[in-house]
């Protein structure tokens, strides 16, 4: 949708139509298709655990797409889920996140799986993003990425039946 020499704006980005998600990746504007079925159901299921166990333990609050999270002027993103602790709060805005969230999780489909895997992931790093989870509903397992000094490293490789640990939560809950 843009032009491949002018790099788009957080503003230019605000003008879209609400009808379509979008998102600005790297000044680019990146039409995102409707998720599919398994895609939802996905997102729901680990919108009601993360969801209850942040509320329940107080530890911050869970948002899910679409809801825009803003990293700088030329990158605004929609994660399928996010967290963002007590101690950022203050990032949180009526009308989006402004800044990188404690927890980002990405639910890789066909349209989105290499931008999620390539570009969301060094932006995600850059930015500060503590930890990002990449959902393959197909493999039906849970890669956590948790940020080392200049990347992201691998924490664990989950799948269905296993317990998913989350360091950054159980970080957030003994504080």
């Amino acid at each position: 949708m843009s032009n491949t020499n002018t790099r788009l704006t957080f503003a230019d980005y605000l003008e879209t139509s609400d009808d379509e998600r979008f998102e600005l990746l790297n000044g680019d504007l990146i039409l995102s298709p409707s998720p599919k079925e398994i895609h939802q159901y996905t997102s729901s299921m680990l919108h009601l655990k993360i969801g209850t166990h942040a509320r329940k333990c107080n530890l911050g609050k869970v948002y899910f797409s679409p809801f825009d999270v803003v990293l700088s002027d030329t990158d605004a993103v929609q994660p399928d889920l996010l967290f963002v602790s007590n101690v950022r709060a203050d990032k949180n805005t009526h009308d989006n996140v402004r800044g990188a969230p404690d927890l980002v999780v990405e639910i890789l489909s066909p349209t989105t799986a290499d931008r999620d895997r390539t570009i969301k992931l060094d932006m995600y790093t850059t930015h500060g993003v503590k930890e990002y989870w990449m959902v393959d509903p197909d493999s039906r397992t849970v890669i956590v990425l948790l940020r080392g000094e200049s990347r992201f490293e691998v924490s664990g490789i989950y799948g269905e039946d296993q317990i998913l640990c989350s360091p950054t939560l159980e970080e957030s809950a003994s504080r």
